[in-house]
């Protein structure tokens, strides 16, 4: 669990999946007076390496240029899929058939932990193996119910993964103090420039 899932509190269950799609950022909006850089955590192997290092993924062998450009894909497809609205996920047959596709490269298999329980593992065995660990995240959370409280903050300028704990579920922004204020505040604006 990372500094930024601790902070946000999101479920220890979600952590990997959750940092793993906020490894990259594009938000772009001044902050009291800081413009807030966007940054991709993964430009290389390398980078994807130390990622899963940190994160307790690694395993045994090297990350190679085409092992890279998969988990590229496989962060593309679950931002898409996070994206989505909750109510439009499983609608979404185009989005679902890339997710689909992309987590296929992860295999999971079932096996029996020290304490006799049934778990998913990756079924792979190189340098990327660890990531299934976040495809198994993603499986668990869509069958417990949590995957669709783990959302894209609405507004164009963050696109931030964040855990929604609202009790209804239907936060639409990561903080509704920065986010949600600026939409609001410049949606106000708009309406009476134009009246």
């Amino acid at each position: 669990m990372s500094k930024q899932s601790r902070k946000f509190k999101v479920p220890d269950e979600l952590a990997n999946l959750y940092d793993f799609a906020n490894t990259l950022d594009l938000r772009r909006f001044t902050h009291r007076g800081v413009q807030h850089r966007q940054n991709d955590a993964l430009t290389s192997p390398q980078d994807l390496g130390a990622w899963m290092s940190d994160h307790g993924l690694s395993r045994s062998g090297r990350i190679t240029p085409a092992m890279f450009a998969t988990a590229l894909e496989l962060r593309a497809s679950l931002r898409a899929f996070l994206q989505a609205d909750t109510s439009a996920r499983r609608k979404d047959r185009a989005m679902l058939r890339t997710l689909a596709q992309t987590t296929s490269h992860f295999p999971l298999q079932t096996t029996v932990d020290a304490n006799g329980t049934l778990v998913l593992a990756p079924a792979r065995d190189d340098a990327l193996a660890g990531l299934a660990v976040v495809v198994a995240e993603m499986h668990r959370a869509s069958m417990n119910g949590t995957l669709d409280r783990l959302k894209m903050c609405a507004s164009d300028e963050c696109q931030r993964v964040f855990f929604d704990r609202s009790k209804p579920a239907t936060r639409r922004w990561c903080m509704s103090t920065l986010c949600g204020n600026r939409i609001k505040t410049r949606t106000y604006r708009e309406r009476h420039r134009d009246a």
